[in-house]
């Protein structure tokens, strides 16, 4: 999967056009801040945070993936950015600078962890006295029909699969507001607000969001357990629901997310 994000770098930064520009003004980073972006993967907005807090802050990085990481260093070094680092680590057990974040933030890197208390109650070992949190995460699938619509189409045509279960780690195991609630409080986290969002997916016409649908989301691991021709059937009518779903620009499906802030 790494190496498909980095692959499609370009696709996935168009797609999350809205949800990147929503969350990152929620953050409100400020110059001088110290900003730790929690699965920062190929460095969209680590980069945009190290632009902002500029030379006297810092912002650092974290992600699992050897593929993603590398190309998110690549990218700082390329920008001239000597304010960024990267950590390949967990976050759950990674060993945080105590109380060096003004800002922790996360877009959609935080629904996969195992013990995601233990996980939260470690990065907030890693931010200052009244830092803050700012992480966006998908609600249901039901409620984000650019995820929803083709996987409904491919369906039919694939093996029947078992019930996902909601609490497992995945895409949508933050999208009980109870459960993020819980886990956040858990952790030591005070004053948290969750909003629901409907954000624009912006997937610029059917190549690039099949691009896009194909190999990220729910929809490949479906399609993995399918033969070759039921492969080829669900795929053609992937294609064929988002040509009706969606205008020349690519637009018209949306993703139901929670923007979740928190305090220290």
């Amino acid at each position: 999967m790494g190496h498909a994000w980095v692959s499609q770098q370009a696709v996935i930064s168009d797609v999350f056009t809205s949800v990147t520009s929503i969350s990152f003004k929620a953050a409100a980073a400020k110059p001088g801040e110290r900003v730790v972006d929690i699965g920062c993967g190929t460095g969209d907005t680590l980069l945009d945070f190290a632009k902002v807090v500029g030379p006297s802050g810092a912002a650092l990085g974290v992600d699992i993936s050897v593929p993603m990481l590398g190309f998110a260093r690549h990218r700082a070094a390329e920008a001239g950015y000597s304010n960024v680092s990267c950590a390949l680590a967990d976050a759950t057990t990674y060993g945080f600078e105590p109380r060096w974040a003004d800002l922790v933030y996360s877009r959609f890197g935080v629904m996969f962890f195992d013990d995601p208390v233990k996980a939260f109650t470690n990065i907030r070992s890693g931010m200052k006295p009244g830092g803050r949190l700012v992480l966006v995460c998908f609600r249901t699938m039901a409620e984000s029909p650019w995820f929803r619509v083709p996987i409904e189409a491919a369906r039919p045509h694939l093996p029947a699969q078992p019930p996902a279960d909601p609490l497992a780690p995945g895409m949508f195991s933050f999208a009980r507001e109870e459960r993020v609630r819980g886990i956040l409080s858990d952790a030591g986290f005070r004053e948290m607000a969750l909003k629901a969002v409907d954000v624009p997916m912006h997937g610029k016409d059917i190549a690039q969001s099949m691009a896009f649908i194909t190999q990220a989301g729910p929809l490949p691991a479906i399609l993995e357990n399918g033969s070759e021709e039921q492969r080829t059937r669900a795929t053609e009518a992937v294609r064929e629901a988002l040509a009706a779903n969606i205008g020349a620009d690519g637009r018209g499906l949306h993703a139901g997310l929670w923007l979740v802030s928190a305090l220290t």
